[in-house]
């Protein structure tokens, strides 16, 4: 299991412009993350490797690839979204 500092995921969690991730998706390393959904606790089970709690949002549609069609709409909408790195994927959230 993987230590994880939850405080400097905290810190280092930010507000960005989708477009400013537009290399990351390119190269299929943009996870999205449902507004249901806690962005750290996410990250934290992503970095801890705890695959059960992981699939189930995956089944469940809350944790997934970013599509070509929600990227478009949030290149479109020139929208910000919540931001964490968990190398060596960004996850994502919208902002709303």
């Amino acid at each position: 299991m993987y230590d994880v500092d939850v405080d400097m995921l905290n810190r280092e969690a930010a507000k960005i412009l989708w477009r400013e991730l537009q290399v990351f998706f390119a190269s299929g390393k943009t996870i999205y993350v449902s507004t249901d959904l806690d962005l750290l606790e996410v990250a934290v089970a992503i970095k801890r490797d705890e695959a059960d709690k992981v699939r189930h949002w995956q089944s469940e549609g809350m944790v997934g690839a970013v599509t070509d069609e929600q990227a478009l709409k949030w290149y479109q909408a020139n929208s910000i979204v919540w931001s964490v790195v968990i190398k060596p994927f960004v996850l994502v959230q919208d902002k709303a």
